[in-house]
């Protein structure tokens, strides 16, 4: 009441009444009128409803208020989960895209583009050579130019570069010979793969979900020509340390008479496998070696393990898995084998998350483990569920349902091109993809699918 009162007071006129008097027994008599001073109702009327007006739209704000103090804690889990999702991405923020590119570094890259394409010319001196010699030569004038006018397109320089590095590691990757070993790769890229030719439960069981497994890929490899093996990943489905090999088919599917290989002292050793990487090529095992951005080869009649670091990719080694649907853990780096031997699939920061491939090659006499040559692809790693290699050309996958995935693009190393029109599927029975390998010998896709194995038919 009192509140009321005093807004009637705040919001009625002061008025003063001027009145004259008289003189009557030693007294000042005069006449008022009261009539102004009544209690103004209507007045009091209208402030009471802005009262309960305000005490509406106060409960309505406190109410929100409420509502807002509720849902905070689901604003905050919102908010960093998309900060965590958006923390691989941040090296965008100083090595972008569309962030300017240091001339120096374009220039030594350049000159040293140039020495490899003289010392091709010395030895292979043909039509295709002497075309390189001309494109880097006019690239020199352009970045020449970019020295003078302060100005930079690096979308289009940096597509460029790409470009010319992958025709001189084509003009020394594959052997003459090879396409005449191996007449089918003559007819192009795979045209169709089978429905699986062999489903199988993991002998390990359905609770291990990620691993590499499949038949041993090296043609020349006598003693353990016809062997199978797995490679489950038992720490927390992102490494392991024993390789699981059977002397035959049979065996394999029947999970009986296997011999277990311990390749490292634990599943978190330097030595041990990390992410569904393996693959065994002739008597060794090759993989990425636990916490490292290292492929290892561990000799299964010696037991000794050899490494090779792989080029430009440093500690960023754990930022570019196979995702598209759901990221597999630890698949940052992936070994594979076809027709022309071993292979490195991966990604880095100077390729902006893209997929880079490596031939990976094994020197008997030396006993060294060497990367040969690196391509550049224009394929985000992210974008792709998993990836393998057949005849020299990088096949990426990607998730369609839980019941099918699709092989939708192509990167062949021998001319630099790529074919993203690819739309071939491969049946499987769980949602998730941790490994896929070709193997060269029978011409097979090797499929570890959420516990079960399924293995699939190649064909051109």
């Amino acid at each position: 009441m009192l509140l009321l009162l005093l807004l009637l007071a705040s919001t009625g006129n002061c008025q003063v009444q001027h009145v004259s008097g008289q003189m009557k027994n030693n007294s000042c008599v005069c006449e008022v009128n009261t009539n102004m001073w009544l209690f103004p109702a209507e007045k009091y009327e209208a402030t009471l409803l802005q009262v309960e007006s305000c005490e509406d739209s106060l409960k309505r704000l406190q109410e929100q208020v409420q509502l807002s103090n509720k849902r905070l804690p689901e604003i905050h889990t919102v908010v960093d989960n998309i900060t965590q999702r958006l923390e691989p991405y941040q090296y965008l923020n100083y090595k972008g895209l569309y962030s300017p590119l240091s001339l120096r570094q374009l220039g030594e890259e350049l000159s040293k583009l140039e020495t490899d394409i003289n010392s091709i010319s010395v030895q292979v001196n043909n039509a295709e050579t002497t075309k390189l010699s001309k494109e880097v030569h006019k690239l020199r004038r352009d970045v020449d130019m970019m020295h003078m006018a302060n100005s930079i397109n690096m979308k289009t320089v940096k597509e460029k570069l790409r470009y010319l590095k992958n025709s001189v590691e084509s003009c020394l990757s594959i052997p003459r010979d090879f396409t005449g070993q191996q007449r089918y790769c003559l007819k192009g890229l795979i045209t169709n793969i089978s429905s699986p030719v062999t489903t199988k439960i993991s002998p390990y069981g359905k609770n291990i979900i990620a691993g590499s497994w499949g038949q041993q890929a090296l043609m020349d490899s006598e003693g353990l020509k016809n062997s199978f093996w797995i490679q489950p990943l038992v720490n927390s489905h992102i490494s392991g340390n024993v390789l699981r090999m059977y002397q035959s088919y049979e065996d394999f599917m029947a999970s009986a008479n296997h011999n277990d290989v311990v390749v490292a002292p634990s599943t978190i050793h330097t030595n041990a496998v990390e992410g569904p990487s393996a693959v065994l090529y002739g008597e060794a095992l090759y993989y990425h070696c636990y916490g490292s951005a290292d492929i290892c080869r561990y000799d299964i009649n010696n037991k000794a393990v050899t490494r090779v670091e792989l080029p430009r990719i440093g500690k960023d080694y754990r930022k570019f898995p196979y995702c598209y649907f759901d990221c597999q853990a630890n698949s940052d780096v992936d070994v594979e084998v076809d027709e022309t031997g071993l292979w490195a699939i991966y990604a880095t920061v100077a390729s902006h998350g893209n997929i880079v491939v490596s031939k990976i090659l094994w020197d008997n006499e030396a006993e060294t483990l060497n990367v040969t040559q690196t391509w550049e692809t224009r394929l985000f790693k992210k974008a792709a569920t998993n990836a393998f290699m057949v005849c020299g050309v990088l096949y990426a996958t990607r998730f369609l349902d839980d019941y099918n995935e699709e092989v939708f693009y192509a990167f062949d190393t021998a001319t630099g091109k790529e074919d993203n029109t690819l739309a071939l599927q491969l049946e499987k029975i769980g949602k998730g993809v941790a490994s896929l390998s070709y193997n060269p010998i029978n011409r097979q896709l090797y499929m570890f699918n959420d516990g079960y194995l399924l293995a699939y038919k190649a064909q051109f």
